[in-house]
């Protein structure tokens, strides 16, 4: 049912005034109701009742498309739309680093690097990520990485205030949501998200809202007390050939840098 929960909140968020509509009547619930995203999207009310009861009816590119447009989604959101109306499992293969990523990576230093793999596994990161992000050290034959949403959830987040709290995890579980529409029945996936939902509220409520975002660029602020304020830019690549792979790399302001460099430094003597 995750097609008829995801068009279920989409439809909520809006109201009539959103998309050009009259309103008649009081509403028992908030948003658009069914008949009236149909008659935006130009198809009929029961044939989109029943897409939204999960029925088995097939749905064209150019239907999707105007559903997408009826509900005013954005681009990660329409290209979520088709993935769960038409889902394609992506091949799994097995990740692995090349000698050039991992030199990138240690080299990045004191500008904080970590690579995430498919389930968002910790594959590699370096000593500025270590200090910031309180991350084990790391050791090339570690039999089991940190997984970084799990990392995200259960760290300890004194630098953060509640609200700086629910809005990063927010951006990363939209972001989480939009990988896993690429593995739909993939177990790996059920299992972390079936873990994270009894293991956290937060992750509980945010994965209820069905939001999906793509990695974007952040300018990102914190305070930590063993370092100070951060100012970081954060970046996401991925790599042509391994897409599932992410890079991220948070490079520091000068300040920020300079304390970074110096705290490292006084660790390793």
């Amino acid at each position: 049912m995750s097609l008829g929960e995801f068009l279920r909140t989409r439809r909520n968020r809006l109201t009539t005034e959103d998309v050009g509509l009259v309103s008649y009547g009081r509403r028992r619930t908030p948003g658009l109701r069914r008949e009236e995203v149909a008659q935006l999207a130009h198809i009929g009310t029961s044939w989109y009742t029943s897409l939204e009861q999960g029925r088995n009816v097939n749905p064209s590119e150019d239907v999707l498309n105007n559903i997408a447009k009826a509900l005013r989604l954005n681009e990660a959101e329409r290209n979520h739309l088709h993935l769960l109306a038409k889902p394609v499992q992506k091949k799994v293969k097995e990740q692995q680093l090349n000698v050039g990523l991992v030199r990138t990576i240690r080299s990045l230093d004191p500008n904080p690097a970590l690579i995430i793999g498919r389930y968002w596994d910790l594959l590699l990161w370096n000593k500025a990520a270590e200090l910031v992000f309180r991350l084990p050290s790391f050791i090339n034959n570690m039999q089991q990485r940190p997984n970084w949403m799990r990392h995200l959830l259960i760290r300890e987040w004194q630098s953060l205030n509640k609200e700086d709290l629910e809005a990063g995890i927010k951006v990363l579980i939209a972001q989480f949501r939009a990988d896993y529409a690429h593995f739909p029945n993939d177990p790996m996936f059920k299992e972390l998200i079936e873990e994270f939902i009894q293991s956290s509220q937060l992750f509980r409520e945010i994965w209820s809202l069905h939001d999906v975002q793509w990695v974007t660029e952040r300018h990102k602020r914190s305070y930590d007390p063993r370092i100070g304020e951060m100012e970081f830019e954060h970046v996401t690549l991925q790599l042509p050939t391994d897409p599932d792979l992410k890079i991220m790399i948070y490079t520091a302001s000068s300040d920020t840098a300079t304390r970074l460099r110096n705290l490292m430094s006084i660790r390793e003597h």
